[in-house]
């Protein structure tokens, strides 16, 4: 770990619990049928949730052929399929609470569960929808929920448009609903900001990535 964890001074919690998503969710329409969800601090406890994670989870660095050249992933991954058991009871608890206060609207559950551990400002994702699967095809969810060091969330219309950023960490969820994988690029920027490490759990379900 090449960054430590700067606790947050709203995250006070001795036990790490789950909101309500029935509150405190805000919807925000981005346009072309895509839609984002944000509950802040839906982890409360979080903190103690993301050194239990990054603890125990078995991390894995992994290299990717880009254009004529394999480069290294520039973040730690870890990855629990459909019908896999996860690692901690609260991500199955979160997933099971996801899957029953979107599942009148998706018409189904999410099944996966997949991780990323940024180690600090220079790890990052670039710009990609989860378009693998019925996520290029079809309207469906992902669901983020972000654990340790706020880090920028950014969204843009596929093909070039006005950036929208959120920042995200210490138990913040986020939900790309609607045509969001089809018609809108996310990305997780490089920054040289001193930033700590970040936990990033994405929420699927079967057949989307």
């Amino acid at each position: 770990m090449k960054g430590a964890l700067q606790g947050s001074l709203l995250d006070i919690a001795d036990e790490v619990a789950i909101g309500s998503l029935a509150t405190s969710t805000r919807r925000i329409a981005l346009g072309r049928g895509a839609w984002l969800d944000v509950r802040p601090h839906w982890i409360t406890g979080a903190d103690e949730l993301f050194a239990r994670l990054v603890d125990r989870l078995p991390w894995q660095a992994e290299r990717r052929r880009m254009y004529d050249r394999v480069v290294d992933v520039p973040r730690l991954l870890c990855g629990y399929r459909d019908g896999e058991p996860l690692p901690d009871p609260i991500l199955a608890a979160a997933r099971e609470q996801l899957s029953a206060h979107y599942s009148p609207e998706l018409g189904e559950p999410f099944t996966s569960v997949g991780m990323c551990l940024y180690r600090d400002g220079r790890d990052s994702v670039a710009w990609h929808g989860d378009r693998f699967g019925r996520g290029g095809t079809h309207d469906t969810m992902v669901a983020i929920l972000s654990l340790g060091a706020p880090r920028t969330l950014a969204l843009r219309p596929r093909g070039g448009g006005p950036v929208r950023r959120h920042e995200v960490g210490h138990g913040d969820l986020v939900v790309m609903g609607g045509s969001c994988q089809r018609t809108w690029d996310h990305a997780v920027p490089k920054t040289a900001r001193p930033v700590g490490p970040r936990i990033s759990a994405q929420f699927r379900p079967h057949n989307v990535g």
